[in-house]
């Protein structure tokens, strides 16, 4: 493995780690609850973290697998950018978002248990905000960088070989 692919994905794993530890202190001691799609948005992070130490325990696949690890962060980009237009308006929220409402006549012993529960957070409401941006807004930002950068260490494994 080239050396320079090697500082970058250690980068990366570092920003990873980073990146779910900065979520968990945001959802458990600062208190606000993440909606659905935020959960689905940690998924790439925990996937590099996977694959990127598999990429160095296996010492092989490697362009196999940082390829997959550019797939998640495409894909992270894509939700995280359907998530800021939930907020911005320009999108409804879907079945991920769903709030747990159902349609039909719903018994006063269920409305009480639902009443208890708590209740889900909805995608399009932002809780929390870092210099006035959304951590979906953030997150795009981030994952489309990421992708990019994922594109350049795996055109580095195609030199020197």
């Amino acid at each position: 493995m080239l050396s320079n692919n090697k500082l970058i994905l250690n980068s990366i794993l570092a920003f990873s780690f980073l990146s779910l530890a900065v979520a968990y202190f945001i959802q458990y001691l600062l208190g606000h609850e993440p909606c659905n799609l935020c959960l689905i948005e940690r998924i790439p992070y925990l996937a590099s973290l996977i694959l990127i130490s598999l990429i160095f325990i296996l010492n092989k696949f490697e362009k196999i697998i940082a390829g997959i690890v550019l797939l998640f962060f495409i894909f992270g980009s894509v939700v995280s950018f359907y998530h800021v237009g939930i907020e911005q308006g320009f999108f409804n929220e879907s079945f991920v978002c769903d709030l747990g409402s159902s349609g039909g006549d719903i018994s006063k012993e269920d409305l009480l248990k639902q009443l208890q529960n708590k209740t889900p957070i909805s995608c399009k409401d932002v809780t929390f905000r870092f210099f006035g941006l959304s951590l979906a807004t953030i997150n795009t930002v981030i994952s489309i960088l990421l992708s990019g950068i994922m594109i350049k260490v795996i055109k580095n494994y195609g030199k020197n070989k």
